[in-house]
C-alpha cells in the first residue's frame, strides 16, 4: 500500500505553503509557479485594476521607482506604507479606487509594505512563474495552476515578515480546490485548508477577528475593502507577471471546477 500511494504521489505535481516571506528561502521556486498572495490589499488591487482594463500593473519596492517609472511611461504611481497613502503619491491601495473609467487603459506602477515585496524576492529566487492571487480572482488562479501540471507554491505575504489569517485562508481556499490534483506532505497546507474549511461559510463575517482587519478598518474605515478583498471572483482575472510587468492572461481557462 505504501509503495502503490508513494506511486500516485510522484504521478502529482507538489503544492506547498508558505506562511511568511521569512521562510521564502526553505523552498525551491525554480520549477514552479509561484502565487503571491496579499489578500489585504495588494493582490486584490492588483486584480481590480486589470480586470478593470489596466493595461499592465508594474510592481516596485519603493515609492521613489514608482514615481519615477510612471513619469517616464505615463503611467499611475501608487501605494501604501503600513496601510496609508505612501507619502509623495496621491493614489493608495484600494481596489475600489481602480475603476474602468480610472484605470482603463493604463499602466499601474504599485508599491506596497508586504506584497510587491515577497513578489520581488521570488524574482530573486529565480521562480519560473509567477501569479498573484486573492479572493477575487480564485477561480482565475486555481484554473490556471490546474491547467499548468506545474508544482505549486503559495506565497503568503503576511505583515513585515509575520504570519496572518486573511493570506492563509486564501492558500486554504486554493488547496480546498486543487487537493485531489497535487500531492501535499506540508503541515502548513494542511493547517490553511483546516482553516479555510471552518471560515468559508461566512469569511467576512469572520473578518472582524483578523488583527489586519483592524489596522485597515479601525484606523481608516476601509471596510468596503475588506468586503471586496474577501469576495469569491469579484475581479475574474489571471494576473501573470511577464517581462517585469503583471498583465492579464488573456488564455485562462473558465472555471472547470463549477464553483
Amino acid at each position: 500500500m505504501a509503495n502503490l500511494f508513494d506511486e500516485m504521489s510522484q504521478s502529482k505535481p507538489s503544492l506547498h505553503t508558505c506562511l511568511s516571506p521569512a521562510l521564502l528561502h526553505l523552498y525551491d521556486l525554480s520549477n514552479s509557479v509561484m502565487v503571491i498572495i496579499d489578500v489585504f490589499r495588494a493582490t486584490s488591487t492588483i486584480a481590480s485594476a486589470l480586470h478593470n482594463g489596466a493595461r499592465s500593473v508594474i510592481p516596485v519596492d519603493s515609492v521613489p521607482k514608482a514615481i519615477e517609472i510612471s513619469k517616464s511611461i505615463d503611467g499611475i504611481a501608487a501605494g501604501e506604507r503600513d496601510g496609508m497613502i505612501a507619502e509623495g503619491l496621491q493614489h493608495g491601495n484600494s481596489p475600489l479606487e481602480y475603476t474602468r473609467d480610472f484605470i482603463g487603459g493604463r499602466t499601474l506602477v504599485l508599491t506596497t509594505t508586504n506584497g510587491t515585496r515577497l513578489l520581488q524576492m521570488a524574482l530573486d529566487r529565480h521562480a519560473d512563474t509567477i501569479i498573484s492571487g486573492s479572493f477575487p480572482n480564485l477561480s482565475k488562479v486555481c484554473d490556471y495552476l490546474l491547467a499548468s501540471g506545474k508544482s505549486v507554491i503559495l506565497g503568503c505575504a503576511g505583515w513585515k515578515d509575520r504570519f496572518n489569517l486573511e493570506d492563509t485562508l486564501f492558500a486554504g481556499a486554493v488547496i480546498d480546490r486543487l487537493e485531489q490534483h497535487v500531492t501535499i506532505h506540508c503541515d502548513s497546507s494542511r493547517m490553511a485548508v483546516d482553516q479555510y474549511r471552518r471560515q468559508q461559510a461566512d469569511l467576512i463575517g469572520f473578518a472582524p477577528q483578523l488583527t489586519h482587519y483592524h489596522r485597515l478598518v479601525n484606523r481608516f474605515g476601509l471596510i468596503k475593502d475588506i468586503e471586496f478583498c474577501l469576495t469569491v471572483d469579484a475581479a475574474p482575472v489571471l494576473p501573470v507577471y511577464r517581462d517585469g510587468r503583471l498583465v492579464a492572461d488573456v488564455h485562462a481557462a473558465d472555471n472547470p471546477f463549477g464553483k
